[in-house]
């Protein structure tokens, strides 16, 4: 639960006649995560195999396939569906191809042009747009906007740039002629010699005249080229409405055909590309990857029944793989897996590292608790969490995921309403088993900061422990997060806290020590580290240099220390401002409604809708700020390589 499960490398030596049949089981159990052999190649003439390079080829075959293929269950509306259980056996390109073809035919020939004609009903719609402002004329288009003997515009402009356009034409002849005016806007029709024609399309788009855009094949009054592209769109709508007519019975015809062919074609993608990464012998494959320690056997004992001529090599982590080319897989039983996702923000915890998503399971909701205690707005925070994990919204379903979190963060909200007495923002109702914090604002701080230091501490001991781990004996004695480091921190707060209080529980002159020599260390901790992994050389550049910036970056280390700690000061500032944010939407709602009508209860309920909203998000975001900057920050480093195993697609749709 505390660490990635054990991996184990893993080589299989396998008969060419038996690569196809291997993959396939390796996909089945779905716990074999593979590493690329392609570079492995045989010297000798390709045999009767397949080669890698003709698996890639076959891998984007199928690849372009599916792509074809979800074109048309887009088209007929046709879901993906699940993958029969006997759609993992890897099939033949060719063997598809002309059933896809032969569905992509029929589906363009009934739905060919019925994109054009979409195109075509927006643009008639924006002719009627156009007319619609001078349909009340009754005069025929063609003569207003081609005279035989003069140039004309006819067209739409604002009412206010009407001034502005017959004061830019004063120096020619010219007819400004206004059919209509509605909604500050004017439709004219502006008329003048053929030889001032420039100077008059210059001065109309000036002044912001824009032109009637109707093909000239539109002949009549205004309303008669209206009532003609009505016609003509009821026409193409019936049109469309017979094509849906089709769609439909084609949808019924071919859904489950295609469904099959999508997921056959999936899974020929899913094999090739996994064969295309077997390494080739003279007569054999190999294949290498990685699985989980404790699962070895049961794959061992599959691989036998497969083919009994299988050469099984297998190659423990070694401290050179850790961290790096390893890939993890985390342990998140139950209600913990919702939280792996605030981890893996952050990053991916390293083979060999703690995985810190128990931690943050036990820390999060209780920070955010703490700042946002109240039981009627935990409640309804919980509610809508479990909304989010419903997934009955489809618009909120990218959230499904955080639906667990903020349910679990709702409840400890609600906990935390009833010790400090608060329901929606009333301190009245209940009595606070604990304390109000806008009554006891020293003692809400004070023990925030005590938390702060509790989780500061913790993480100073798993970063301990993980260099332990990871055998990084230079960062476990002398890092800023080693023993040294927490020895400042822990010799620097007992000072504090024994000269605050007037009370020595251990000597001030041996913690000054301990934090004299810790803070030495931790100084010089580069070069320390370097010595004791045995690096050389010590100093890299001046020693001057390096003693300034060491001294700099001993300054930094002490302000850190003391930021981090002050940080935890916010969750005792927000559950204060929580209070008092509420009893503000009640002063407003007082002063608004004094009788408490209405007007009184909108506030309020608005009033709660904002803080649940608003005041959750950035409750939310501050709480996550603690867990990343401050504890995390002390343990934890991520870039860990994603435990992504090859899985039949079976296998996948059955979870």
């Amino acid at each position: 639960m505390f660490f990635p499960e054990e991996m184990i490398e893993v080589e299989l030596i396998v008969p060419e006649e038996n690569a196809v049949a291997v993959t396939n089981m390796l996909a089945e159990e779905g716990v074999f995560h593979q590493v690329d052999a392609g570079y492995v190649k045989s010297n000798e003439e390709a045999g009767p195999a397949v080669a890698a390079s003709d698996w890639q080829q076959r891998a984007s075959a199928f690849a372009a396939l599916e792509r074809r293929l979800l074109t048309i269950m887009d088209v007929l509306g046709v879901e993906e569906g699940v993958p029969l259980p006997d759609s993992d056996a890897i099939t033949d390109v060719e063997a598809v191809r002309p059933d896809v073809e032969r569905l992509e035919k029929q589906v363009q020939d009934v739905t060919g042009d019925l994109e054009a004609e979409q195109k075509r009903r927006e643009q008639l719609q924006s002719y009627i747009q156009q007319l619609e402002p001078i349909k009340q004329v009754e005069v025929p288009v063609n003569l207003l906007r081609h005279p035989s003997y003069v140039f004309s515009v006819l067209g739409i402009i604002p009412e206010d740039h009407l001034t502005r356009l017959e004061t830019s034409l004063t120096h020619i002849p010219f007819v400004l002629v206004t059919l209509l005016k509605d909604n500050r806007r004017a439709v004219v029709v502006l008329a003048g010699m053929q030889q001032h024609a420039d100077i008059l399309d210059r001065a109309a788009r000036s002044a912001y005249l824009n032109p009637l855009n109707l093909p000239d094949e539109y002949q009549g009054t205004p309303q008669q080229i209206i009532d003609a592209l009505q016609a003509e769109i009821a026409q193409m709508h019936q049109h469309a409405v017979e094509r849906e007519g089709a769609i439909s019975e084609l949808r019924k015809q071919h859904q489950e055909q295609l469904q099959t062919l999508l997921w056959r074609v999936r899974t020929g993608r899913l094999l090739s590309d996994a064969l295309a990464r077997v390494g080739r012998l003279r007569y054999t494959c190999l294949i290498v990857g990685w699985v989980p320690t404790a699962r070895l056997d049961a794959l061992t004992q599959q691989l036998k029944q497969v083919t009994d001529d299988v050469l099984i090599e297998t190659t423990p982590v070694s401290r050179s793989h850790a961290g790096q080319d390893v890939p993890v897989a985390l342990k998140s039983p139950g209600i913990l897996g919702a939280f792996r996702v605030l981890v893996t923000i952050y990053g991916r915890p390293r083979y060999e590292e703690i995985d810190p998503t128990i931690f943050i399971a036990v820390t999060f909701p209780l920070l955010f608790g703490a700042m946002f205690g109240d039981v009627g707005h935990g409640l309804l925070l919980a509610l809508l969490g479990g909304l989010l994990a419903s997934r009955k919204v489809r618009a909120l379903r990218g959230l499904a995921e955080l639906g667990p979190i903020i349910i679990i963060c709702g409840l400890v909200a609600a906990v935390f309403g009833l010790l400090y007495g608060s329901v929606f923002g009333v301190e009245g109702i209940l009595p606070a088993l604990w304390f109000r914090p806008l009554d006891n604002i020293m003692s809400i701080l004070t023990t925030t900061i005590g938390a702060g230091v509790v989780l500061l501490s913790l993480g100073f001991i798993l970063g301990i422990i993980n260099a332990c781990v990871a055998r990084d004996w230079g960062a476990l004695i002398v890092g800023h997060n080693g023993i040294a480091g927490a020895t400042l921190y822990w010799s620097l707060l007992g000072i504090a806290v024994q000269l605050i209080l007037g009370k020595q529980v251990v000597p001030i002159p041996v913690l000054i020590v301990l934090a004299a020599l810790a803070g030495v260390a931790v100084m010089f901790s580069e070069v320390l580290q370097r010595l004791i992994d045995g690096h050389r050389p010590l100093i890299e550049g001046g020693v001057v240099t390096y003693v300034v910036q060491a001294v700099f970056e001993m300054a930094d280390t002490l302000i850190s220390i003391l930021s981090n700690t002050l940080s935890y000061v916010r969750v005792g500032a927000f559950a204060v401002a929580h209070a008092g944010l509420s009893a503000v939407f009640f002063i407003l709602a007082e002063m608004i409604s004094p009788a408490h009508g209405v007007g009184y209860w909108i506030v309020v309920v608005l009033g709660n809708v904002f803080i649940i909203g608003f005041e959750g998000l950035i409750v939310g975001i501050q709480t996550l700020r603690l867990e990343y900057y401050e504890f995390f920050s002390k343990f934890f480093k991520g870039g860990g390589l994603q435990y992504a195993p090859l899985v039949s697609l079976s296998k996948r749709g059955s979870k």
